[in-house]
């Protein structure tokens, strides 16, 4: 009973993000309702939006300066093996990415009859832009152009694409659930199996539509451990000056998540050219 707040605002002032959530989809449904109406609030909110996530940029930018403070204080107190296990955390989360693609996209790639490696070959500049931007965001327009040109059909795409950047975002789920277990650990929070297993799913809520903008993901962490409350919230410090680092692995494998998922959706609903698809990616391949 808690998702539901006691007063259109209490969600905000209180900072439950289940909360806030609650709010948002109900507050969806009515302006979808009310149609052109309502285009003028929702003008309002996307311009509210943007303000915001541009105050994130400054915060974001100017976060290396504290987070080398804050390193440097480690180092000279603690040793430079005191940085060992922010190393592992780096190290992990990429392997865990990697084993992810080859897991899960791989198969499913196969099932529908396209080498994922030449799926990575043919997307490589949307995939260097992401790990330079750290958002997936700047690739919008060219991967809905390069999954068009693949043979997906432009219904297919235009639905699936811009869906799969708030919903299917793989890489920023394995993001805020490693870095949430390691912040576990920092702190000594003790945290059973079916804890982990309520954390994981108030990830997967939370995470929907960080992938737009640079350093969302560590927003939504720190307000996703303020909501969960057991891992203090103050403990994300330790990862912030990593949080570039593990956003160069998080924002590419959204993307090649998306681009896999428009192909699956694609060839389930008929709409896929597998002729054009496989000659295409032989050509680049080439």
């Amino acid at each position: 009973m808690n998702i539901i707040p006691s007063t259109f605002v209490g969600a905000f002032t209180e900072g439950n993000i289940l909360q806030v959530l609650f709010i948002a989809v109900l507050s969806g449904f009515g302006l979808v309702w009310l149609g052109e109406r309502a285009k003028p609030l929702v003008d309002v909110i996307e311009v509210a939006s943007k303000m915001i996530f541009v105050i994130v940029g400054f915060v974001m930018w100017a976060a290396p300066l504290g987070a080398f403070g804050a390193i440097a204080f480690t180092v000279g107190k603690f040793g430079v093996g005191s940085l060992a296990s922010l190393g592992k955390l780096i190290l992990g989360f990429y392997l865990t990415c990697v084993v992810f693609i080859a897991v899960a996209f791989a198969p499913l790639a196969r099932l529908c009859g396209f080498s994922l490696l030449k799926l990575i070959r043919y997307i490589k500049e949307e995939l260097l832009i992401c790990i330079a931007t750290t958002s997936s965001e700047t690739v919008l327009p060219r991967i809905i152009d390069k999954l068009e040109q693949l043979g997906c059909e432009q219904s297919v795409v235009g639905l699936v694409v811009p869906m799969g950047y708030s919903f299917n975002l793989d890489g920023t789920c394995l993001y805020l659930a490693t870095a949430a277990v390691f912040l576990a650990q920092a702190t000594n929070t003790p945290l059973d199996v079916w804890h982990q297993i309520g954390l994981l799913l108030i990830l997967l809520v939370t995470s929907k539509g960080a992938a737009g903008v640079a350093g969302a993901a560590f927003v939504v962490l720190a307000a996703t451990l303020g909501a969960e409350s057991s891992i203090p919230v103050a403990s994300v410090a330790l990862v912030l000056g990593i949080h570039r680092l593990m956003s160069q692995g998080l924002t590419p494998t959204n993307l090649l998540g998306n681009a896999v998922a428009t192909i699956v959706m694609a060839k389930w609903e008929a709409a896929l050219d597998e002729n054009r698809l496989r000659r295409v990616l032989e050509e680049e391949a080439g």
